[in-house]
């Protein structure tokens, strides 16, 4: 194993690197930081994809090489976005903890400019900027870049994709002819090679070959899904697995916020990072993020580019992306600094070949996993719940509160009173629509079947079977503390049929709404005649059947002035459990 103290670098460095835990350099670090110490090194070259070390690479011999005692501007490292910069200074500030002179600055679009140029009139030898702002500091003077040694230029190919090519030769003419210019990039496409011929001199070019598993903790999936399962699909995982944290990338801004608000709508801690936001709502989401406020980032490849967060467990792609460079910028977000990660990619069915040639060029085997069934899915969550239950710390105020509904339990046993709770648990679980979002040759047969089964019970069957459902009315509402769940197994406890026969239940505030399938509602209203809850009767009737309604259903109101049943309740009553 090569060690840090193997690559040159100083014994300052080295009992930083002790202390917060590097002992092993990444692959492009051992090849970068002894070319970059060597005093013939002019320029350099580091060809290495996204999560491999590259701020190490160019930071650790960066700050052994500067001198500290001088208070001009020795480094400029140019960034494409705010978060990589701010991830850059960050790192850079923590290498140089043994540096105490050694002041980094970071400076970017978005933020308050008067700031940043009150900050760099204190002695600073390193800057960590975004193109366009430093442009605008230059024009202003108040930046002077005659001193620069060291330019480095993080993410190159990133930043022509986002147009910086101009800006960067611009600001490259503001620097001395004998500066060096360290370049790290993940490709080498024809723009960076203009920016090679044209101010780099005999560079010295190292780079890590995609056959080399630089993060072999990494394991590669992908799921056959259509894509309007998608979200759902999602979902399941999410719920399988509730210390998941991970990201999600998306092709352009409107599917990334389209994404994040209906997960979001269904209640889950998840927001869109994209470039519509502002720096403002950037920075809000990131740090609620950090903070593990949220379980799910969506975002775009843009957006996303210096994200730096602890313990990424998952990275999700929307679409798998095309080129084998954009795959491997995003998942090396997970599995960092030794631990396990997950990259999943969400394919179509006719997408399997993009996955094949991802092998092929990146060397890697991805593994066709299964989306976890609705049964699954409700077999882990009541697992949880029983396991939660189970460990509960006894309030002491549960023994007063068990001594006034006691009597309500007293005729179940203890079986009985466990599905109930079991009972209680799956009415609550709303499990995303299929039961098996698995997009392959028997899910396709189930479709077709449910489609025929569908039909089949709409128009009734040759046999003359009854079809359609009718509409009632119940006087139970959610100021009676009811819940959807309560009220359908209720409803058909009491009408003696499955609570499959119930739909379209609308709960208001003192009644309820519901269909029943012609069939099996025969005498629906009599069977709830006697049924008490409280000292209140409970009335069921059609929805049509002497009971005129003064508002429609989704405004919640009925006609109080009903006329009351003239029928006494028998003395057998039953209780609302």
């Amino acid at each position: 194993m090569i060690s840090f103290k193997q690559l040159g670098l100083s014994d300052r460095i080295l009992e930083i690197l002790n202390s917060i835990g590097f002992e092993e350099p990444t692959p492009i670090q051992q090849k970068a930081i002894p070319q970059l110490l060597q005093p013939e090194t002019k320029d350099f070259i580091g060809l290495a994809q996204t999560g491999t070390g590259k701020t190490g690479a160019f930071g650790l011999p960066l700050i052994d090489l500067i001198n500290a005692d001088n208070n001009s501007v020795q480094a400029l490292i140019m960034a494409p976005t705010r978060e990589l910069g701010q991830q850059t200074a960050q790192q850079l500030t923590m290498f140089s903890g043994n540096y105490k002179k050694v002041n980094v600055e970071v400076v970017y679009g978005g933020a308050a400019i008067s700031n940043q140029i009150n900050a760099l009139k204190r002695p600073t030898q390193i800057v960590v900027a975004t193109p366009g702002r430093l442009l605008d500091l230059i024009r202003r003077k108040a930046i002077s870049l005659k001193n620069i040694q060291y330019v480095v230029l993080d993410e190159a190919d990133e930043m022509l994709n986002m147009g910086f090519k101009e800006d960067i030769d611009e600001i490259l003419s503001h620097t001395p002819d004998s500066r060096n210019i360290w370049l790290f990039s993940a490709t080498m496409p024809p723009d960076i090679k203009k920016i090679v011929d044209k101010f780099m001199t005999n560079p010295v070019e190292v780079s890590i070959d995609r056959g080399e598993k630089t993060n072999k903790d990494i394991s590669h999936q992908y799921i056959v899904v259509k894509t309007s399962h998608k979200v759902p699909a999602m979902l399941r995982f999410l719920d399988l697995n509730p210390e998941m944290r991970g990201v999600m990338f998306c092709r352009t801004k409107r599917e990334t916020q389209e994404i994040a608000d209906a997960i979001a709508n269904k209640g889950y801690g998840v927001e869109a990072l994209h470039g519509d936001l502002s720096q403002k709502q950037r920075d809000s989401v990131m740090n609620r993020f950090k903070s593990r406020a949220m379980q799910l980032l969506i975002a775009t490849d843009v957006a996303a580019r210096g994200i730096d967060v602890n313990d990424l467990t998952h990275v999700f792609h929307h679409n798998i992306p095309d080129q084998p460079e954009s795959y491997t910028h995003r998942s090396g977000r997970t599995a960092r600094a030794g631990k396990k990660g997950i990259s999943m990619a969400l394919i179509n069915p006719n997408e399997e070949f993009k996955v094949r040639n991802l092998e092929k060029k990146l060397k890697v085997t991805f593994e066709k996993v299964r989306i976890p069934t609705g049964t699954e899915l409700i077999t882990s969550r009541l697992d949880h719940w029983a396991k939660i239950t189970s460990n509960i710390n006894v309030n002491k105020k549960a023994m007063d509160v068990l001594t006034n509904i006691a009597p309500y339990f007293e005729s179940l046993s203890k079986e009985e009173l466990l599905l109930r709770l079991i009972t209680k648990q799956l009415d609550d679980l709303h499990v995303e629509e299929r039961n098996d979002l698995n997009e392959d040759a028997s899910s396709k047969r189930q479709d077709r079947k449910d489609r025929k089964e569908k039909e089949r019970s709409t128009r009734g069957d040759s046999r003359g079977k009854s079809s359609g459902n009718n509409r009632y009315f119940i006087n139970l509402g959610t100021i009676d503390g009811v819940t959807s769940g309560d009220l359908v197994h209720f409803i058909a406890e009491i009408g003696n049929f499955n609570t499959s026969n119930i739909s379209n239940l609308k709960l208001l505030k003192n009644c309820a709404y519901f269909d029943v399938d012609k069939g099996k509602d025969s005498n629906l209203g009599k069977k709830f005649e006697g049924i008490e809850i409280d000292g209140r009767a409970i009335r069921v009737n059609h929805d049509d059947d002497n009971f005129k309604r003064e508002k429609t259903p989704s405004k919640g109101g009925y006609n109080r002035n009903r006329p009351k049943s003239k029928k006494s309740a028998p003395k057998g009553r039953k209780r609302f459990r």
